[in-house]
């Protein structure tokens, strides 16, 4: 059961670099912890630095809160001296830029890419997962990108660093949070979810205020302080947060119309 009051993440400490996960500006990576485990990890040096954690930190506990399947997210430390070995200078260089607190999702070995070819969602899963892209603003589960996983015949989802862009520019984040989600049209599922409604009644009862405050306790402090402007403090920023998803959530009915009218031009 989902503690209302209080959420934490374990912290890990990165121990072995293993290998890059693609090619991309991000260079997310496979790395070992030490408590054995092998993670996915995202680092704070990489593209969009900590906003990109906040938003898969955020993502990620959200999904975790409405049964969705989400690998375990942590806390992973990086050293400062931990890539001083590491022969590739672009990977050390992000190394360098990432020490410190980061965040690691735990490694699905033998997973496969989601394939909406090969593999079918019900319509109330599709519906879930298409609900929470539209409250998060997530672009990034598309059918070039779709983000999922098949994991021991389970869809799973992973990657919500492209979710919550309001905070890339933060003064109208009020009026983002009343937006609807027009990028919902290219999403990978949109076309089995057909309980959108169902959905919106039911998510509305657990993402209670009390939840998502959970959630935005969670962010580390250093990941909060502003980097373009001395006048925020972290506090701030957490709350902005905890403002943009809760106005958004009780105005849910504007991006699940959106969603519907998409459906509806697609089918």
């Amino acid at each position: 059961m989902i503690d209302d009051i209080q959420l934490q993440l374990r912290t890990v400490n990165v121990t072995r670099y293993v290998t890059p996960l693609r090619e991309g500006g991000s260079l997310p990576a496979i790395a070992e912890a030490d408590d054995g485990f092998l993670y996915a990890l995202k680092f704070r040096g990489a593209g969009q630095g900590v906003k990109a954690l906040i938003a898969e930190l955020i993502g990620g506990e959200l999904a975790r809160i409405l049964k969705l399947k989400i690998p375990e997210l942590v806390f992973a430390n990086l050293d400062a001296a931990f890539g001083r070995t590491e022969p590739d200078e672009e990977i050390q260089d992000l190394l360098k830029k990432s020490v410190g607190l980061n965040l690691a999702l735990h490694y699905l070995s033998g997973a496969t890419t989601y394939d909406p070819t090969v593999n079918t969602i019900d319509a109330l899963t599709a519906s879930k997962i298409v609900w929470l892209d539209c409250l998060l603003t997530n672009v990034d589960r598309t059918a070039r990108n779709t983000n999922m996983l098949m994991w021991r015949n389970e869809l799973w989802l992973i990657d919500h660093g492209a979710s919550l862009y309001f905070h890339h520019s933060w003064q109208n984040w009020q009026e983002q949070s009343l937006r609807p989600f027009v990028q919902v049209k290219d999403h990978v599922l949109l076309p089995q979810a057909s309980e959108l409604e169902q959905v919106d009644a039911a998510f509305n009862l657990i993402l209670t205020p009390e939840r998502i405050r959970a959630v935005v306790n969670i962010i580390p402090e250093e990941w909060l302080r502003s980097e373009d402007s001395n006048d925020v403090t972290p506090e701030e920023r957490r709350q902005v947060y905890f403002e943009f998803l809760t106005n958004r959530i009780s105005h849910s009915g504007i991006f699940v119309k959106e969603a519907q009218h998409a459906r509806q031009s697609l089918i």
